[in-house]
């Protein structure tokens, strides 16, 4: 019983009158007659080439979704984060406000806290990154197939820039909300 039979063109224009000759040759040998159905089935590397691409497509997707749903909630958490610290430092704020700092300095001053919270996360985030890439590619070393691991500057730059971006988008209201506190009113918060 034969599973597979590999067989090379000699150009790649020859692939299809190759196809056909195949398909002949088996017709012939498994005594089909020409209204019977092929018992047999001939694969082309572009067809398998195109599997594995939409394959790559499908997991990519399902990266990108994962990857998106984490993004929203790291942004919530970050907005929940900064919503405490302006009840918690509602008496600092106004104290601030009734020196003189501006409802542009208390803005300035959160949203500045929310881009460091997420440019910590980032580099957090590409660091165990890294380090995954780094152990998945000596597993692979040892099973064989070795490939680098090298993670491109490019997609570092993107990942703590889209960081960033999550934590300023995410601190805006927090942000926001403590520039329009009433100085009076912060300042008799307990």
């Amino acid at each position: 019983s034969v599973q597979a039979i590999t067989v090379q063109a000699i150009s790649s224009e020859a692939i299809d009158s190759a196809k056909e000759e195949i398909s002949n040759i088996l017709r012939q040998r498994h005594h089909l007659r020409s209204d019977e159905k092929e018992d047999f089935t001939l694969i082309s590397m572009e067809a398998v080439s195109g599997i594995a691409e939409q394959m790559l497509g499908i997991v990519q997707l399902v990266l990108g979704a994962i990857a998106g749903i984490s993004l929203v909630v790291g942004g919530i958490g970050i907005m929940n984060i900064m919503l405490v610290s302006v009840t918690e430092r509602t008496r600092e704020i106004g104290l601030r406000k009734a020196i003189g700092a501006k409802r542009r300095d208390i803005l300035t001053q959160f949203l500045t806290e929310a881009a460091m919270l997420s440019l910590c996360g980032g580099a957090v985030g590409v660091g165990l990154g890294w380090l995954i890439v780094k152990i998945m590619s000596v597993f692979a070393a040892t099973v064989g197939f070795p490939f680098p691991a090298i993670i491109q500057g490019d997609a570092i730059a993107l990942a703590v820039g889209v960081s960033i971006f999550i934590g300023l988008a995410s601190g805006i209201y927090p942000a926001v909300r403590a520039a329009r506190l009433d100085p009076i009113e912060s300042l008799r918060h307990e």
